[in-house]
This record gives structure tokens, sequence and C-alpha cells, in this order.
């Protein structure tokens, strides 16, 4: 296992903590029980071998577009956008399957350009991209699908497909996407009102008062140390989920926020050496390919999730929905992100096995393989 990378986990979920102390104090123990399972959950993914995430790929990606389905059809909606289907619920088990998709997209293109390669049957990898983002459209849900299709694209170009073929067919699905997008967005108004709410946020005297505004002053009262928990401040909607970084920020102050993007650069780190050390095995087999690309989809998962959220709540990007990984309350993303930590723990370590013994650095943590 990658030292650093357990570092990051701890501490997201521990900054999670706090920010979920700060904000809603009646679920910090459901929040640090679902904490604590997702260190198990990557513990053991960890001990699994690349071969038998790549070998499951097609039925794991298989059951998350069946799940996205029955969304369609049984799918509950969101207290802020009527009309929308993300969540399924069976007795007390609620979650949401675009979460589980986008590591089923992952392991699925891993497995397909390990073993097919990069030079033929294209088609079939972007009708995958394709399917899976289109079926979240649907519930809707913009913001996880732009999320899927960037990470299909990334993981065509990790794979090693050439850069204008993936021009190729992003230009392709813009010219067939055009005619359905008037259409689309006037049967889901709510994305245009919030468009056009942050575009116009500066021009109403509203600013302050919402949703961005609130997590902005939470922030500047944080100040350099933060408030603690305990601090004085206003209850406001999403400050235990979307916006839980403005909570992090009033507790822990500028040095909370330093080390939350501290932890999310380790992960991009540990996935970039697990590119890098890839490049040194002699022969490149098909299992060390497929772990190369599921560590760079992995890391994309979790980083660019993060990357959007943070943007929204500094408020470069309209509210989109999307929770802060490892750090917001709710499981599904928690469940989703700590199996991607996994998959690059096993990644790291496959890799690390077809290198000399003069190469491995000291940093990592030898787990029995299954």
């Amino acid at each position: 296992m990658s030292l650093q990378l357990v570092i990051a986990q701890v501490l997201l979920l521990t900054l999670g903590l706090l920010g979920v102390a700060t904000a809603r104090p009646d679920l910090i123990l459901d929040h640090g029980s679902k904490a604590l399972l997702a260190l198990v959950v990557t513990l053991a993914a960890a001990r699994l071998r690349p071969r038998a995430f790549l070998k499951i790929a097609p039925y794991f990606w298989g059951v998350t577009l069946l799940l996205l389905l029955l969304t369609l059809f049984i799918g509950q909606g969101t207290e802020t956008s009527e009309g929308t289907k993300r969540w399924l619920q069976f007795g007390s088990l609620r979650f949401q399957p675009s979460e589980l998709a986008k590591l089923g997209l992952v392991l699925q293109l891993a497995s397909f350009f390990s073993r097919r390669g990069v030079q033929h049957k294209l088609i079939s990898a972007t009708l995958m991209i394709v399917v899976t983002t289109g079926l979240v459209i649907l519930e809707p849900d913009l913001g996880s699908s732009v999320l899927i299709f960037g990470l299909g694209i990334i993981l065509m170009y990790a794979a090693g497909v050439r850069i204008t073929n993936i021009t190729g067919f992003v230009f392709a699905l813009a010219l067939i996407g055009i005619p359905f997008l008037g259409r689309y967005l006037e049967t889901h108004n709510y994305i245009l009102e919030r468009f056009f709410g942050h575009v116009n946020r500066g021009k109403t005297m509203q600013v302050g008062l919402d949703q961005i505004g609130m997590a902005h002053r939470d922030l500047n009262f944080g100040g350099l140390w933060g408030l603690g928990p305990d601090g004085p401040r206003w209850t406001y909607f999403a400050a235990h989920t979307d916006m839980v970084v403005a909570s992090v920020g009033f507790t822990s102050g500028l040095l909370g926020v330093a080390m939350l993007l501290f932890a999310y650069w380790l992960i991009v780190s540990t996935a970039l050496q697990v590119s890098q050390l890839a490049t040194r095995v002699r022969p490149m087999t098909p299992e060390i390919h497929g772990a190369t690309i599921m560590a760079t989809g992995a890391m994309f998962m979790v980083v660019g999730q993060a990357f959007v959220n943070l943007a929204v709540a500094a408020g470069i990007f309209p509210v989109t929905g999307v929770p802060l990984p490892l750090v917001s309350y709710g499981f599904s993303s928690m469940l989703t992100m700590s199996l991607a930590l996994g998959v690059i723990h096993s990644a790291m370590r496959e890799v690390r096995r077809h290198l000399p013994q003069s190469e491995v650095s000291p940093d990592i943590v030898p787990v029995p393989a299954d």
C-alpha cells in the first residue's frame, strides 16, 4: 500500500468529520461510522490484484447500467430539483447509482483497453462512454454526467488513444447532441435557472444571502486557524454536503483548507507515480497496462470531482450538487471514492511487483494479495 495515499484518505476523512460536526452535530456518529467503514473498504479493495478488478469489470459495469435504468423508473429526486430521479431506496438503504457508474466505467474501459488495445474497435469504447453518460443525463444530473464524460475522455487518453481520434469523437458527439440540447434545457429549466442565476449573481440584492455567499462568509470567519466546531454560525442548506468546505474552513481555517488541497495532491501524486513506474516495467503486460489505466481513472474520479465542488464553493461554477469526495456527508460518494483509492493501492502494488527490488520505494507498505 502507498503510505502517502493512506495519509491523504485519513486527512480527508478527518476534515470531513470536522465539517459535519460543525454543520450538523446530530449526524456526527453516523458520519463517523461510515468513515471507518470507508477505510475498511479501501483496505479490502487494496488486497485485490488488478486482474481481479479487470475480470469483474464487465459485470460491475453492467450492474451499474441496470441500476441507472432502474433509477429512471423508480428513482427518487432531490429537495431542490423537482422532476429529477437520482436515488434508489430499498428499505433503509438509499444510494446514488451514478456514483457507482463512475467506477464502473473506469474498470470497464481499463478492462477493454488492456484486452483489445487502442488501435482497433474504438467504437465499442465510445459507446460505453456515451451509454453511461446518457443514462445519467436522463435523470437528469448534468454535473455527474459531465464528470463521467470527462472521465471517459481521460481514460481514452491514458490508454494511449490518439488525440486526433479523441477530438474527432468529441466533435462528432457535439454535432449529434446540438439538436437535442434546446429540448433538453426546455424540459429541465432548472438548469438554465441555475446558470443565469450564477451569471447574474453579482447584479442582485441576494448576494451574501445565497448558498455561495454564506459559504464565503464562513470561510472568511474561519480566518487562519478556524473557530472550532462550536463557533457561532448560521445554519444553511448543504453546509454538510455540497458546501462542506466552508464548514471545514470555518472550523479549521485556512490551515484546514490547505490540508484538504494537500490531501488531494497526494492522490494525484500517487497515481502519477503508478504511471511513471509502469514505464519501467518490461515487458508491458496487459495487466500492468490495465492497472495504469485504472489508477489514472480512479485518481480523476476523486480529484476531478473535488475540483468541480471547490470551484462551485469559490463561486466559479454554478451550483451542481456534486459532493466533495471523502469529505461531504453521504455514503454513496464516500463508498465509491474509497473503492477508487483501493484500486490505486492495488495498481501501485502490482507495478512494484514487476520492478527490480532496488527500485522499490520505502513508502510502500506491503500487503499480501489474495
